[in-house]
């Protein structure tokens, strides 16, 4: 019996097992790297031990740091979660050889299914259905273009030992391929230590529908229904939903089989899933196993009824499973969301900052597994994935109902994220209507830009929380005066926007002022708050705002949406002039992967100059005119500071 775990993840997942060990009355250890100290995982567990710095390879995927921190505190079992250790086979085999219960499938089994070429090779014998490609041990880039030739276009090229998107680029000419394979190599190293890659034919409007599996150490195996993942961006699975609207209880049947048969070409014990691509005629292709639980999960666990994190630990302790295939019984509809710290009007560049205020949805239905709370600050070193907001109804439109009203009511205060993005999805009608495949973010909300907020109500409430702190503040203590005040005049920043708001209390009437903004004069009320919580009422209508404030930023949640809102000094100082016009700046914190052009280069518009990971994503920084490169300030393997100098560039013109 399993009476102590050491949870090898953080996060919204690490919250998300410790749940579950609670409720089994199992004693938990958390393991933090420096920068999660106080972080919402190590509050919940019952201790926690530190494993090292901020960076990942020197914390969350240190084997020896993570064996040792089980070794003081002398745990049973060790569940990786997802990402990090979860499909690392070495850990699996390095926890057993220590004595330890390694929480996942067998190591023989990770091993298998880690490689994507050999598992489709296996999966091939147990007449599990591919789609035509190649992925042998010649990884010349000739080989590789002999075999498009063959295969045509449209080609996928897929890192043979990831997941997740990463090194997987969409070819649709062939002169392409050359450049698509380097870029997909240097991410497949990046993110997975190998740069072997396979080419696959893509298909363009298919379905991504995976199923569930689960066996034991007894040599049970069945399945728990679908999830449909469809909706993603760059690969990356964004919503998800269960059952899929596409299949029908024929389908789902064959889908299922097959997928245990693949489970069980390796003799797959305990939780795993087995990706699909559906095209629109019924047949489905084999993509890959993920070898783990996955993010998605707890839509099985809402369709189902089922705890899957207590199957777990069940199945690792040599428990059977506790049903049989026609025991599963699917009932309602579950729907999840992933929040990411994001800006999808910005090619979807990760976003750091603090966590002013979080505020879950709640309501009939809703469940949210966080990783956040208020106070937090959100870094760069790890996934910008921070909770998921999971809802379930009896049917498939009351889901959908309540998953819009859920991202509606969510409050996330202090950076960009993609909350607004989010409700765009929910809300367009093919979604509603379960009609999508995996383009349908691409060809449906690639212009997405957040909808007009509204600004005036926004600044409104800005004002009034500046006006009451700004008697607080130090350098406005130590003067008096005899005659009233006249209007308070201040400069805030919305956007490109600089607007002008005149503040002028009514005499001899608390808490009700005239505002002005852009000569639009406002009858205001409100009840100044102690809290973020505010009820304002302008020209006699009612509105409840959250208002929250961080240094100079005043961040305003309406009806319509947020505003951040930055107040400009009533009295700036002078600043120099910035030295480096012409240069180009990271966007964030990072490390570079590759430096694309040499000093003295000439580079055309839009040309790309250099590549810059952060958050486990890859973005391209490139010329913003035609120009010179006349220095160059960092190399590859480099780490960056946000809005550090990366080159510097002379004009054309």
């Amino acid at each position: 019996m399993i009476k102590s775990i050491l949870i090898a993840n953080r996060g919204e997942i690490a919250c998300r097992i410790a749940r579950s060990c609670q409720r089994l009355g199992i004693r938990t250890v958390a393991v933090y790297s420096e920068v999660d100290r106080s972080a919402k995982h190590v509050q919940m567990a019952d201790t926690a031990v530190y494993i090292g710095p901020p960076s990942a390879t020197d914390s969350y995927l240190n084997q020896s740091a993570i064996l040792d921190a089980a070794r003081q505190i002398g745990v049973d079992a060790i569940h990786p979660g997802y990402g990090f250790l979860a499909e690392n086979a070495a850990f699996a085999r390095a926890c057993a050889e220590a004595g330890f219960i390694f929480i996942g499938p067998n190591a023989e089994a990770i091993a298998l299914m880690g490689n994507k070429r050999a598992a489709k090779e296996l999966v091939a014998q147990a007449d599990v259905p591919l789609l035509p490609g190649y992925g042998g041990a010649d990884q010349s880039d000739g080989r590789f273009q002999a075999e498009a030739e063959k295969l045509g276009v449209p080609l996928l090229v897929k890192a043979a030992a990831g997941g997740g998107g990463k090194g997987m680029r969409l070819v649709t000419e062939l002169a392409e391929l050359p450049a698509v394979l380097a870029a997909a190599r240097r991410e497949a190293v990046q993110a997975f230590g190998s740069d072997e890659l396979l080419l696959e034919r893509a298909l363009l409007q298919p379905r991504h529908v995976e199923i569930q599996v689960f066996g034991d150490q007894h040599g049970s195996i069945i399945h728990l229904g679908e999830r449909d993942c469809s909706i993603q961006r760059r690969h990356q699975k964004v919503i998800e939903e269960s059952p899929s609207p596409a299949l029908t209880p024929e389908l789902r049947a064959r889908m299922g089989a097959t997928a245990v048969a693949a489970a069980r070409a390796v003799n797959y014990d305990n939780a795993g899933t087995v990706e699909f691509l559906l095209d629109a005629n019924g047949e489905f292709y084999f993509l890959e196993m993920n070898t783990r639980l996955q993010v998605e999960h707890p839509v099985t666990e809402m369709v189902t009824g089922l705890d899957l994190v207590a199957w777990q630990i069940g199945v690792a302790a040599g428990e059977p499973l506790p049903l049989a295939q026609d025991e599963v019984l699917l009932s309602g509809h579950a729907i999840e969301a992933r929040l990411y710290a994001e800006n999808p009007a910005n090619d979807f560049l990760p976003v750091t900052g603090p966590v002013l205020l979080w505020r879950a949805p709640t309501g009939d239905g809703v469940r949210v597994d966080d990783g956040i709370q208020t106070g937090d600050d959100v870094s760069v070193h790890y996934d910008p994935m921070l909770a998921k907001i999971i809802v379930h109804g009896p049917d498939r439109q009351t889901a959908v109902q309540r998953l819009a009203h859920a991202l509606e009511t969510a409050v996330l205060l202090g950076f960009t994220h993609n909350l607004p993005y989010l409700q765009a999805i929910v809300q367009h009608p093919d979604f509603a209507a379960g009609q999508y495949s995996t383009p349908f973010l691409a060809d449906n909300l690639a212009a997405w830009q957040p909808p007009a907020e509204n600004v005036t109500l926004g600044l409104v409430g800005a004002a009034l929380a500046q006006f009451y702190a700004w008697p607080q503040l130090p350098e406005n203590s130590g003067y008096w005066r005899n005659n009233p005040n006249g209007p308070i005049r201040s400069q805030f920043v919305v956007g490109d926007e600089t607007i002008t708001v005149s503040l002028e209390p009514v005499r001899f009437q608390n808490n009700q002022f005239d505002i002005t903004i852009e000569e639009k004069q406002f009858a205001v009320e409100c009840t100044p708050q102690a809290g973020p919580d505010w009820t304002v009422v302008v020209n006699d209508r009612s509105h409840q705002l959250l208002i929250v404030p961080n240094r100079d930023e005043w961040w305003v949640q309406m009806e319509s949406g947020v505003i951040c809102a930055i107040a400009l000094p009533r009295l700036p100082r002078k600043t120099a002039v910035s030295a480096t016009a012409g240069s180009l700046r990271a966007p964030m914190p990072g490390s570079i992967l590759a430096v694309l052009v040499s000093q003295g280069q000439t580079v055309a518009e839009g040309e790309p100059l250099l590549k810059l990971e952060a958050m486990k994503m890859e973005h391209t920084i490139r010329a913003p005119a035609a120009g010179q490169v006349v220095e160059i300030f960092y190399a590859p393997g480099d780490s960056v500071p946000a809005d550090a100098q990366l080159l510097r560039l002379e004009f054309a013109d």
